[in-house]
């Protein structure tokens, strides 16, 4: 069985908090571990923070889409998550992905954030294009042994 989501909120930093518990709450379905659960918490708190610092920096009908789709399996399931912004687009994604490369060097950042969000999934992509936006995918897998995660990923 396959349950679905789909959340539209502005992109500013109140909501983050909104999206994370949101996401968290869809992810019950399928029955996580507390560690689990707060992985997952992690990286769509890291990945709607981007959204809202670097997408859109203060501009006017900032969103962020969150699309879930959760999949029960036999050894437990499959939780996809999409986070999608309509900003400025990131001019090389593979620089973005190194750890500790920020854009905003001038404030307290940190350049982690899709490092983060790597280590705390099982699948994880980047797609944008300049000046239309940018959606970072991932995959937790919930509830299985470590062989049949490995299995899937094979």
């Amino acid at each position: 069985m396959t349950n679905y989501m789909k959340l539209e909120l502005a992109a500013i930093s109140e909501n983050e908090g909104f999206a994370r518990s949101a996401v968290a709450a869809f992810a019950l379905t399928l029955n996580p571990s507390l560690t689990e659960l707060s992985d997952i918490k992690t990286a769509v708190s890291e990945a709607v923070t981007n959204c809202v610092v670097h997408a859109y920096k203060g501009g006017e009908n900032a969103c962020v889409i969150i699309e879930c789709r959760a999949e029960k399996t036999e050894a437990g399931g499959i939780l996809h998550i999409a986070i999608a912004d309509r900003g400025c687009g990131i001019e090389d994604v593979d620089k973005a992905l190194t750890p500790f490369f920020t854009t905003l060097s001038d404030e307290e950042r940190s350049g982690m954030g899709f490092t983060i969000m790597q280590t705390f999934m099982h699948e994880f992509s980047v797609e944008s294009a300049k000046g239309k936006g940018t959606t970072v995918r991932m995959c937790k897998k919930i509830g299985m042994p470590e062989t049949e995660k490995e299995r899937l990923n094979a």
